[in-house]
């Protein structure tokens, strides 16, 4: 018999607006087993995590933790208890050291000084005894993303943690990184350790967990043995319906006359010294979507700051958009040469979360006749413009005059989504626009920029999640370091390991073979 570890009984939590974020959860969690918790953006996870992690106080309801009901009044609490938390966007200092990140707030004494010798001693061991392959006394600056990962979960480890809740942790890294995180977790998991699971790849919930849990509408829908659910299955479990995976039927390949959309010729640019952008050249033309696959930090940030007109840094190399050489556009006159953009930071660059939608859906657009008239601003036609938005992308909203910001993550983009579309662009430049959303509002965006592209449409699309590339993407270029590493001039025959070495700096292309990333 198993050995439960965490149990929730009738689990409810109502914030003071009324909002209920979970109701009447029930779930059992055993010692020594991988648990996935799966859901929609909104649906609840969130919340649940929080309030086993102590962040949260539930508003009914009782939580057990190893045969003791708990009561925790912050994290910290929970931490001594035994359980940690790697949440998604770390919490590292990167001028501390590895050993100063994961000792902080628990250094051990020696009188009345730090320890640090007994502490770079121990967490050495750490490293060593889970095969992270760690040098302590690294600079967390100089760390990969995945080392990073590895030094937030080491920080659990350190702590003692017997449960260890672990959000999106697959989100940034390669199919090679994910592939040895998973061989850690196991590991982790054979030595007694229990870990919660929370990710909306569910591809890689069915290849890891033991048993899943999904949550909808803040409501348990059941915890299933991993053998039990086929894919299909868990998504309608997750969604409450069918999810249309057959994206081939909404591609064409007209032909647009090779047209281009944009042409990057030579970008070039420095930051601190040292090049971010070393002599880039591609194009994008319309009817197509060109993916750009790549670890996070490898240029494609800088890249799109610069075609977009966000980065005021000098660059050399030219940008074309839609015929007309823009490298001295400003951003609005980038826009009015039909570009839209939607970007990664939806909440810093892509909305006014403390403004309602009618407001943020317009802003790209807002000098538009029809919508101001100069002296004032048409507001039955903003309302008009708005609603429609609303109802034809589906945003989970009672009025039109709903701030941004109290809306769920997936509702969110689709705002910021239905703006940029709403431009009719010619060019879009599409960066992580399904990033941290739920699976049914991520197969709604792909659909949408699926239409654009039919529409004529040139797309860049920037993304770290590897299976969005390869399934939106007609062509398909790999940055690693500031540079194109590899060019696949068909992303339908793309192996993911091989795309994964590209990305990891571990393969790299002759010249003339990334030459085609402009010229075919």
């Amino acid at each position: 018999m198993a050995e439960t570890i965490l149990k929730l009984e009738q689990v409810t939590k109502v914030y003071p607006n009324g909002t209920v974020a979970n109701r009447d959860i029930n779930m059992e969690f055993e010692k020594g087993e991988i648990h996935s918790i799966v859901g929609e953006n909104g649906a609840g996870k969130s919340t649940l995590m929080k309030m086993i992690f102590g962040i949260e106080a539930p508003s009914s309801g009782t939580i057990t933790y190893k045969g003791q009901e708990t009561h925790f009044s912050s994290s910290m609490d929970a931490i001594k208890a035994g359980i940690g938390m790697v949440h998604q966007h770390f919490m590292l200092i990167p001028s501390f050291s590895i050993v100063d990140n994961i000792i902080l707030g628990d250094e051990p004494k020696k009188g009345i000084f730090i320890n640090k010798k007994e502490a770079t001693k121990k967490t050495q061991e750490l490293s060593d005894k889970y095969g992270f392959e760690l040098d302590v006394t690294a600079l967390v600056s100089t760390l990969s993303v995945a080392k990073r990962q590895k030094v937030e979960i080491l920080k659990t480890l350190y702590r003692d943690a017997e449960l260890i809740i672990l959000d999106e942790p697959t989100s940034v890294l390669t199919p090679q990184e994910t592939e040895q995180l998973f061989v850690q977790l196991r590991s982790f998991k054979e030595q007694g350790h229990t870990i919660l699971f929370i990710s909306h790849k569910l591809e890689e919930v069915k290849k890891i967990s033991d048993r899943i849990s999904v949550i909808r509408n803040g409501i348990s829908k059941g915890t299933y043995r991993n053998d039990e659910l086929t894919m299909e299955q868990l998504t309608s479990l997750i969604i409450g319906r069918d999810l249309d995976n057959d994206m081939d039927k909404y591609k064409t390949h007209e032909n647009f006359e090779n047209k281009k959309a944009l042409v990057v010729d030579d970008l070039y640019m420095e930051m601190n010294g040292k090049p971010v952008l070393n002599h880039v050249s591609f194009a994008v033309k319309k009817g197509e979507i060109l993916g750009v696959a790549g670890v996070e930090g490898n240029g494609q940030g800088d890249l799109v700051n610069c075609i977009t007109g966000l980065e005021k840094t000098k660059y050399t190399g030219t940008i074309t958009i839609n015929g007309t050489e823009a490298s001295s556009l400003s951003i609005k006159q980038r826009r009015d040469l039909k570009m839209a953009y939607i970007p990664e930071d939806r909440m810093g660059d892509g909305t006014a979360g403390k403004l309602p939608i009618t407001d943020n859906i317009i802003s790209t657009y807002y000098e538009r006749e029809d919508i101001n008239h100069k002296l004032f601003m048409n507001h039955p036609a903003i309302d008009l413009v708005s609603d429609n938005l609303i109802r034809t992308f589906a945003v989970k909203t009672d009025s039109n005059k709903t701030t941004v910001g109290s809306l769920s993550g997936g509702n969110i983009q689709k705002v910021v989504v239905a703006r940029e579309y709403n431009t009719k662009p010619e060019f879009m430049i599409a960066e992580q626009p399904t990033h941290g959303i739920d699976i049914g509002s991520a197969e709604f965006v792909h659909h949408k920029l699926i239409e654009l592209r039919n529409a004529g449409a040139g797309i860049l699309l920037v993304s770290a999640d590897l299976n969005e590339v390869i399934d939106l993407a007609d062509r398909l270029i790999v940055m690693f370091d500031g540079e194109i590493a590899g060019y696949f001039p068909d992303a339908n025959h793309i192996d993911e390991s091989s795309l994964g070495m590209y990305m990891l700096g571990a393969k790299k292309q002759t010249a003339e073979e990334i030459g085609g990333a402009l010229n075919d």
